[in-house]
């Protein structure tokens, strides 16, 4: 399988939806989303707070070469339950984006590989759209290629 990171946005909706099959098994999946160490490789960002339980809290910063901040984002963990689901909401710091609420689920697919399905909702379909124009698809497909290559040692 070669795994690709898919974004489907429909027209005029305030919605879209990311899946992604792993050459892993559901629980190392998962654990690459709750496992704060395993998150900030993958991501390439800091992990300054995950509370992976239901009205937890995360947030995430990554700094430049200077150390100044350069991206923050958090948001609330409204509901966790292992190798099954997480609802979060989203918001980044300094930046016009309102906060955004995500639906993550996990399902196996066999004893080896597993699926990623990501239905985010935003305020508006014009938010949306100016999430969409950005290079947020090619972003998070190459982080999801590293989750694949962290995951697989």
């Amino acid at each position: 399988m070669k795994p690709t990171t898919q974004v489907h946005a429909a027209d005029g909706r305030q919605e879209l939806t990311i899946t992604r099959d792993f050459d892993l098994p559901l629980h190392r999946l998962f654990r690459a989303f709750e496992d704060p160490d395993i998150v900030a490789r993958w991501m390439g960002t800091k992990v300054v707070k995950l509370e992976n339980r239901r009205h937890g809290g995360w947030e995430y910063e990554t700094s430049g070469p200077n150390g100044q901040v350069v991206f923050r984002a958090h948001g609330v963990i409204h509901d966790f339950v292992p190798n099954q689901r997480i609802t979060r909401t989203f918001e980044m710091d300094n930046n016009s984006f309102p906060p955004q609420l995500e639906f993550l689920e996990f399902s196996a697919l066999s004893e080896r590989t597993s699926h990623l399905r990501m239905h985010i909702v935003f305020k508006s379909v014009a938010d949306r759209n100016q999430l969409v124009q950005l290079p947020f698809a090619k972003g998070l497909g190459m982080a999801h290629d590293r989750l694949q290559r962290i995951m697989d040692k």
